[in-house]
Formats: C-alpha cells, structure tokens, sequence
C-alpha cells in the first residue's frame, strides 16, 4: 500500500527446495497467483522469487525432460527472480544446464557462478537486479548458490567464494539501491554469517539446508526467511516502508497441506506423472530373460549386477554398493528407462577411490563399524532418494571378521600398494567412512550418472534382441 506521505507496503512470497515435487503444485500455484492478486489491488509492490533446488530427478518428468518441465511450471507464476540450487547446478550435465532456461520468463539470479572459457557469468544468468517500486524505491535482488568448489569445475564451472561475491555486489552497486534481498541457496548457518558480515543486506530469502523460519530470524539488522522443502510451505515477506526504508518486517508460512483442495488438482498431478512416465516408458534399455530381484539384507542378482557395472565403468578391480539404492525388482522381458528410474531414482554419481592398502583397510574398518547401524539407518539427502540406507556388499574385498583383516582378491594388502575401488560420490558427503575424503584420490565420473551406468550395463548384458 502506498501514498503520497512515501508509505508503501512490499509484499514478497517466497519458495525454496520444490525438489519436484509436484503434487503439492496445484495449491501453492492458487495461494500465490490470488496472494499476489488481493496484494496488488490492495496498492502493494508484490514480488515473487524461487530460491533454487526446484528440480529432481527423483520425479519421471524432471528426469525425461532434464528439468525443463519444471521451468514451464515455473513461469505460470511470473518469478520476479530465481536462483539454481545444487540440482540444478550438479545433476545437469554443463549443456543441459545451459539449456535449462531457454523458455523461462523469469531473471536468474546467481551471482557465484561463471564459466571458465569466457571468465564471465552464463548467458542464462544475471548477477543482480534492480527492482523500482511505483514509490521509486529501489530494490537490489542478488542470487548465490552452494559453492561445491571440487565439484563444479569438474562440470565445466568455477564457484566464487560466497563472501568475496557478497563484498563484490554490495560495494558494485553502493549507492543505487534502498533496500537489498539476497536469494540464498547457501543454507542456514551460512545465511547467519552473512548477515553478521553485510548489515547492508536487509533480507535473506533461504534454502539448501530444508529450514523452516516460522516468523524469521533476525540476525544483526538482516530478517532471514526460509520455507522448509518440498513446497510443503510457502513463505511471505510484508515490508512496510517509510521514504524507502523499512520501518516494520512481517514473515510467515502457509503450510500447503493446509490449503483447499479443488477437483482439478488431482487431475493435474496424475497427467504430470503420467507424462514423465510415459516419456520414459518409450525408451527401451535392456531384456531380461529371467526377473532380477534385490532385497535389503543378503545376496541379491540386483546387487551383483550394480558392484559389476561401477567396476565396468571405472575399470576397477574393487567395489562397494549398499543394498537400500535398490528399491525394486525388475520383471523378465523388456525393460525401459521408467523401470530403471523407479529402482535407482537418485542423484548420484560414480566415483573410483585410490587408497593405499593400509587406508584401504581404515576404510573397511569403518564401513565394518557402522554396517550394523547403517542397515535400517532412514538416510536422508546428499543424492539418496531411497528409504534406508541398507546392508554394505564388496566385490573383489573381504573382510574376515574374526581376526579383522581384509583381503583384496583373496591376497592380504600391502600397505603400500595403490588399490582402486569404485563407489558412489554419496560416500564422500555422509560422515561414516572419512577416509575418502581425508585419503582418498577420489575421481567421480559425471558424464553419467548412477541410473545411466547401470542401465547401459543391463544394455551390455541383456541386449534386446
């Protein structure tokens, strides 16, 4: 609201961490598109950001489409601005990345990413925006996203430091601006640090790390606000401002399992599934002359074939999977891409390991200690999209329990020989086994991912005839 006295109201909802889940979509579209609608006719400003993670490939028609869908979803809601999150940034290959937004009607904000071959940032993306109210004050909209410093330069990308962007922004646009949001895909405890360094930003909109700030924080003189994940809330900013600047911050959520429900709703999540499903569905992989079965404790075909395909795929002599990445069996006959996407829907990669035979061993005492724990351990995260984590299974190692020594085909280790064994990268991000990260020579292959390497072994194995 607004008037000659220079009082104005700006009215910011707010989504983060959608992770596709578009279930939840027909109601969060409704709640904002009439939000955004009684705001304006009440004389607010009214912007509207995303704060990055809005794909998965978890969900059929993300995967058949490589996000693309969603950014179609996306501009039913005329974002005023978005930035990536890491599922965007790291389960898209640097092509599919660059192609994600080409239909998009909205800004991308990210001001933490640049291309290497031009040392500037994508065609795709602005660093900043500015935002002038019908009061003339002027907004500063600026986008980060989570600096995986040792991943992204392997997808063809180079991350800046988070404070080093913030500085650069901040003293770039000084003076031009009254008011300043950043579009955080950092995380929390990030997030409070920045508002420790920069007072000069005033708004926080949050994500990565899945927080819920029911009423905001208030760190310093900067608001944070967050809205958990999965479009399970939405989030809303009121600023009430006085000659351009904030006099009063209101922040809340909606809960979105809260909201009415309405008879086209179902409707139009059953044709999103259906959609993805059956673009999947058309692309044939592999037949199988006999069902491969999986189960969670215990030997399985299922099992043996995944340990087979990262050794395939990385030419390696050792590996290690766990048994909670399976989450079906798989029919005799012809399987399609849908199939292999309903049994192994996360987002992960493969990854080779070089250790030395003695931090080998480390490691397989600390798989060993936590094999118990791990079995029915609920993991969340880090590219698991399953339930639990499951039993560990080796393929070309032993571990002889009673006297804790480990075996590399049948041979006792020399601490001093290079062994290597293929993995998937989750094991660098959980916290059960650190001698990968503190030891390991870690190579992650990300010109597939896990589905795509086993899928192209059924394909080897299983031809279609």
């Amino acid at each position: 609201m607004l008037n000659e006295d220079n009082h104005e109201t700006i009215s910011i909802f707010h989504t983060n961490d959608f992770h596709s889940h578009f279930a939840n979509w027909p109601k969060i579209k409704r709640y904002i598109q009439s939000g955004k609608q009684r705001d304006r006719a009440l004389g607010d400003t009214v912007l509207t950001f995303d704060i990055g993670d809005f794909m998965d490939r978890f969900e059929p028609l993300t995967e058949a489409t490589n996000g693309k869908a969603g950014v179609q979803f996306m501009n039913e809601l005329n974002y005023d601005g978005v930035t990536i999150g890491n599922n965007e940034g790291l389960t898209n290959s640097k092509e599919q990345l660059n192609q994600l937004y080409q239909k998009a009607n909205f800004d991308i904000l990210l001001a933490n990413l640049k291309d290497p071959q031009t040392n500037s940032l994508p065609k795709w993306a602005n660093e900043a925006k500015l935002i002038v109210t019908p009061q003339h004050t002027r907004i500063l909209v600026f986008g980060m996203t989570a600096p995986y410093s040792s991943t992204y330069p392997k997808l063809g990308w180079e991350v800046e430091d988070v404070n080093q962007t913030a500085e650069r922004i901040l003293t770039k646009y000084e003076g031009q601006y009254d008011i300043c949001i950043l579009l955080s895909h950092l995380g929390l405890p990030t997030d409070r640090e920045l508002a420790q360094k920069f007072p000069a930003i005033n708004l926080i909109l949050g994500g990565h790390t899945h927080h819920l700030l029911m009423e905001g924080e208030l760190v310093n003189q900067t608001m944070l606000a967050a809205a958990q994940k999965w479009g399970n809330y939405v989030g809303h900013v009121t600023l009430t401002l006085d000659n351009h600047q904030i006099t009063e911050q209101t922040v809340s959520v909606q809960e979105v399992a809260a909201l009415p429900s309405e008879p086209v709703d179902l409707k139009e999540i059953n044709k999103t599934f259906s959609m993805g499903t059956a673009l999947l569905s058309a692309q044939k992989v592999a037949q199988l002359d006999h069902p491969v079965t999986t189960q969670l404790i215990g030997d399985s075909e299922m099992v043996d074939l995944g340990l087979k395909a990262l050794q395939a795929k990385t030419k390696t002599q050792g590996a290690v999977i766990n048994t909670g990445l399976f989450l079906k069996s798989l029919p005799a006959g012809i399987i399609d891409e849908n199939q292999i996407h309903d049994v192994l829907p996360h987002a992960m990669q493969v990854m080779k390991v070089t250790l030395d035979g003695y931090n080998l061993w480390r490691l397989i005492q600390e798989m060993e200690k936590n094999r118990n724990f791990l079995l029915r351990y609920p993991q969340k995260g880090m590219g698991f999209r399953g339930k639990v984590f499951g039993e560990l299974h080796y393929q070309g190692i032993e571990y002889q329990k009673a006297t804790g020594k480990v075996l590399w085909h049948g041979e006792p280790l020399n601490p001093q020989q290079n062994y290597e064994v293929a993995m998937l990268d989750h094991y660098l991000y959980i916290p059960f086994f650190p001698t990968i990260q503190i030891c390991g020579k870690n190579e992650i292959y990300f010109d597939e991912n896990l589905r795509q390497v086993f899928a192209h072994y059924l394909s080897d194995q299983f031809p279609i005839k």
